[in-house]
């Protein structure tokens, strides 16, 4: 986790809200603090991997409008998960028809463009015109005979089923516009009996003006071997590569050093002239047959043009269904503030009236506000995953090429050298494997309103408030969260972060005072249904009174703030809160003492302790240095971190008794 991706720590204030700004100045600046926010949680790299699985070009830039759409209502949000769920269902299903790549979009906006003006439709945009709707037929016909098999799955695809069934295909105008152009995009000889006489009259002449230059050629073959047959802005003539005479009379086209000389011969004037206007004649003709053809669209226009978006919507459906399916995402139930006493695992019918689960599992009766079990950073799954198919297409490159060697005996002696570089590669594809990024765990009680985690640096701590920040983006703009099931995250109708600890020069801002402006500004804009991330707070200033001005703050943000506040902090003080308010909650990064490192999962219910100085007297600090330090530090502080280990230790031997109840049950 700490190697494989080193994540922006600059600071921000992650601000976006569905509420629009009776200023148009104060929405404006939102917007660009909004902006510039997102992209500091990397938001953007989300967007474009999720573009990436659409299949046409419109498609990656719909999506990655979609996403960046910020304002989406709880409703909205809905509904798009709604969508992309039932994209998964018709991927697992196994269906082939929504790879949209063999559509060109741009092709078929271009002959809407043209035929809305007038204009005669191009016979490549024709013929893309022709395959959006015969993709579109194919589409339909396979969810009717899935329907057709189950009647399950209507509902299951639905919204899509809607969307689907409801396509109008126009199969008279794909045999219309088939009828006079070729798969080629070319005007077919039959589309009109003047096209297929000029035609005609073109390979005439071209055969005469040919059997006309090949006798000149020969002629003056026993003179020079330099001449060729050649053609120049459609006329036909002869090409000289030496500058020796000839005896056919012409007009000289074009010479030159190097390029050699282009001469029209006298006698094909007349046929090259006649040539010309036959090919005239043809433009005009096919010109004729796209205009016709141009008419018939026109007719089905605007519903082409709608085809054309839903199509369009389709992509961007199945784009967030593939990004889902592809790192093992969730479906997530969004909660509404008003729904913050629903239990994880209750149903739903199809009016959206919850249904009660009555599993008796201890699992179903705790309440949640949000429940996030092996929850990933999406980038660094990414990550992973792209170096262990990297990894893994080099082994199987690298046997491929020892294959090859084998059937060619002058390379026998390198099979060894090749062995020690196989056996090197799978030992990289077996770490990549084994070294997935470590997930992390947030459960979170409806009581709850404040969490503060605690922890050493390059423990998780701010990638946790990230993985957090963005699970809670993604499932409100319709794509599966990157965790196990089940999910339970509230809709946020902003999302505020403080993380970083980046100087503002321009402001002329300290750290701390930058902050402090940040944090001020997250307090006047955060509602009761906003989520607020907060990254070392109290940090920057003197200890002491860090620590109370963050207690202070987490205090107000408990009293009258968001719905939900985490943050992170070095400042034990903090750890308190939870004894005298019970809708703050305490939460540790765990240490692994043993090998001296952090394993980056959260221990709920615990507070952090300190672990500098068992560190430093198992890395050899000189005892006596040791022991003054547990002097100095104190002896209540230390039996406070002796109960914090009980704690531990009853936490992990509560979770193994968890685990193994939750299997004898299964």
């Amino acid at each position: 986790l700490s190697t494989t991706l080193k994540l922006t720590t600059s600071s921000s204030v992650l601000y976006y809200s569905s509420n629009v700004s009776s200023s148009s100045s104060s929405s404006q600046k939102s917007s660009v603090v909004a902006e510039t926010s997102l992209r500091i949680l990397e938001w953007d790299k989300i967007c474009d991997c999720v573009a990436s699985f659409a299949g046409t070009f419109l498609g990656q830039q719909a999506i990655k409008q979609q996403l960046w759409k910020l304002n989406k209502t709880y409703d909205e949000s809905n509904t798009l998960l709604a969508q992309t769920s039932a994209a998964v269902q018709m991927l697992n299903y196994g269906s082939s028809a929504l790879d949209f790549t063999a559509i060109d979009v741009l092709l078929v906006r271009s002959a809407i463009q043209h035929a809305s003006r007038g204009l005669p439709v191009e016979g490549k945009q024709a013929m893309a015109v022709v395959y959006l709707l015969l993709f579109s037929q194919t589409l339909q016909s396979n969810v009717k005979a899935a329907c057709k098999q189950d009647s399950d799955w209507y509902n299951r695809f639905m919204p899509l089923t809607k969307m689907v069934m409801e396509l109008v295909t126009y199969q008279p105008l794909v045999k219309s516009i088939r009828q006079v152009i070729d798969d080629d995009g070319s005007v077919k000889d039959s589309a009109s009996s003047k096209l297929k006489q000029f035609r005609d009259q073109v390979r005439t002449l071209e055969g005469k003006l040919f059997q006309l230059m090949d006798s000149l050629v020969r002629k003056e073959s026993d003179k020079t071997s330099s001449l060729e047959v050649s053609t120049i802005d459609g006329r036909w003539c002869i090409k000289s590569w030496s500058d020796q005479l000839t005896t056919v009379s012409g007009l000289l086209l074009s010479s030159g050093s190097g390029v050699g000389c282009l001469m029209e011969p006298l006698s094909a004037v007349p046929l090259n002239d006649e040539l010309q206007q036959a090919r005239a004649s043809v433009a005009m003709a096919e010109k004729d047959v796209l205009l016709r053809l141009t008419e018939k669209m026109r007719a089905d226009l605007d519903g082409i043009h709608d085809l054309l978006d839903t199509i369009i919507q389709l992509d961007v459906i199945t784009a967030r269904a593939k990004y889902s399916l592809s790192f093992g995402g969730s479906f997530p139930d969004l909660l509404l503030t008003e729904d913050k006493d629903a239990h994880i695992g209750d149903e739903y019918d199809a009016s959206g009236k919850r249904t009660l689960n009555d599993d008796l599992s201890t699992f179903n009766k705790r309440k949640w506000i949000l429940y996030l079990p092996k929850a990933y950073h999406p980038i660094l799954l990414q990550q992973h995953q792209q170096n262990l198919e990297k990894a893994r297409e080099n082994l199987k490159k690298a046997i491929a090429d020892i294959q090859r060697r084998k059937l060619q005996p002058e390379n026998v002696m390198l099979e060894g050298k090749a062995g020690v570089n196989i056996e090197s590669l799978e030992m990289e594809v077996t770490k990549l494997e084994q070294a997935r990024p470590v997930p992390v765990d947030f459960f979170i009680g409806t009581k709850t309103k404040v969490l503060i985690i605690t922890g050493p640096n390059t423990g998780g701590k701010t990638i946790s408030l990230k993985t957090l920040g963005l699970a809670a983006m993604m499932a409100k703009s319709g794509l599966y969260v990157l965790s196990s099931e089940p999910v339970r995250i509230p809709w946020f109708d902003s999302i505020f972060t403080d993380i970083g600890d980046e100087q503002s020069l321009s402001q002329s801002l300290s750290t701390f005072s930058g902050h402090l402006r940040r944090i001020s500004a997250i307090r006047a804009h955060s509602t009761s249904q906003s989520l607020v991330l907060l990254d070392e707070v109290g940090a920057g200033t003197n200890p002491l009174e860090g620590a109370a001005l963050g207690m202070s703050l987490l205090e107000s943000f408990s009293d009258a703030g968001a719905l939900l506040t985490i943050a992170t902090t070095h400042h034990g003080e903090l750890k308190t809160l939870k004894y005298s308010n019970d809708t703050i909650e305490n939460a540790c990064m765990e240490f692994d003492e043993v090998n001296l490192r952090p394993t980056y999962k959260i221990l709920w219910g615990i507070p952090g302790r300190s672990n500098a100085i068992n560190i430093s007297e198992r890395l050899g600090l000189p005892d006596i240095v040791v022991n003054n330090a547990r002097e100095l530090y104190g002896t209540a502080s230390a039996e406070i971190n002796e109960v914090i280990m009980e704690m531990e230790r009853c936490k992990q031997e509560y979770q193994e008794h968890v685990h193994e109840a939750h299997h004898y049950l299964a």
